[in-house]
């Protein structure tokens, strides 16, 4: 059954589904001096609760095991990953905590719980909840950032999430970039490093060739930042930037050789 709600998009809007009345009513009660929670509905069948996922859209979920009309299993059936709610199993059956858990639900309750067990759940699900929402923002900065016309990162900062923070990164704090799988690292001046999820080829396309060049399938470099571009006897490069790191320069990236050998011969 619904109730009523208010707009606080600060509260995680929460529903409990459990078939036993007292139940629900405990939880009620030891919930309600937490200021971030909002119970939005409680449930006592799989079909209410289902019904309440779809039109509530909650950020969590206290649900039982056994319900009339089938088990919480069923009410996390058959969703998108991305439509459910952080989900906390409480429940007096300890047989179904692997099950549970394999569901990628955040906790199993085994009734009765107290007050302290149930605070360092929802705890938990806060900490979750938080992460999920920095993941939400960052991937709309990255989306933007990715939509943007090329030459925008001529002038501007590179925006990256890592360790579920967004960082906002001038260029020239950059010193190389390596490729790695479906990422790339930025190594910057201060030995920091974080990844971009988007392919090496991508990146240098969008990146100020004044600025930077790919010398390698692997690797986009600083021009600034190279101190020496030693030849060897293949006809490759060896790019010694001035911390004294050595990269590779192929010869597939001859143009990109040309400029760091007059690049370095101007200073």
């Amino acid at each position: 059954m619904p109730l009523e709600t208010t707009n606080r998009p600060q509260k995680l809007r929460t529903i409990l589904a459990d078939d036993e009345k007292l139940a629900t009513e405990k939880l009620r009660l030891l919930l309600k001096d937490d200021p971030s929670i909002q119970v939005v509905a409680e449930c006592r069948t799989v079909k209410q609760t289902r019904d309440a996922i779809e039109s509530y859209r909650p950020d969590l979920l206290l649900l039982d095991i056994e319900m009339p009309d089938g088990t919480g299993f069923d009410v996390l059936e058959g969703w998108d990953r991305a439509a459910l709610p952080i989900v906390i199993f409480t429940t007096a059956y300890d047989q179904y905590a692997i099950r549970a858990f394999e569901a990628r639900a955040l906790d199993y309750l085994l009734k009765p719980f107290d007050a302290e067990r149930l605070s360092a759940s929802i705890e938990r699900a806060k900490v979750e909840w938080l992460r999920s929402k920095s993941d939400v923002v960052a991937s709309c900065l990255v989306d933007l950032m990715k939509t943007s016309p090329p030459q925008t990162l001529l002038h501007q900062r590179l925006v990256v999430k890592s360790r579920g923070r967004v960082f906002f990164l001038d260029p020239e704090e950059i010193e190389w970039m390596e490729a790695s799988a479906n990422y790339v690292c930025l190594h910057l001046r201060n030995g920091a490093s974080y990844e971009m999820r988007e392919p090496i080829g991508r990146l240098a396309e969008r990146l100020d060739p004044t600025r930077f060049a790919r010398i390698h399938r692997s690797y986009i470099v600083n021009l600034s930042k190279i101190r020496q571009a030693v030849p060897c006897n293949s006809g490759e490069y060896i790019v010694v930037l001035k911390d004294g790191k050595e990269l590779s320069c192929s010869r597939t990236y001859q143009s990109a050789i040309q400029s760091l050998v007059q690049s370095v011969s101007r200073h």
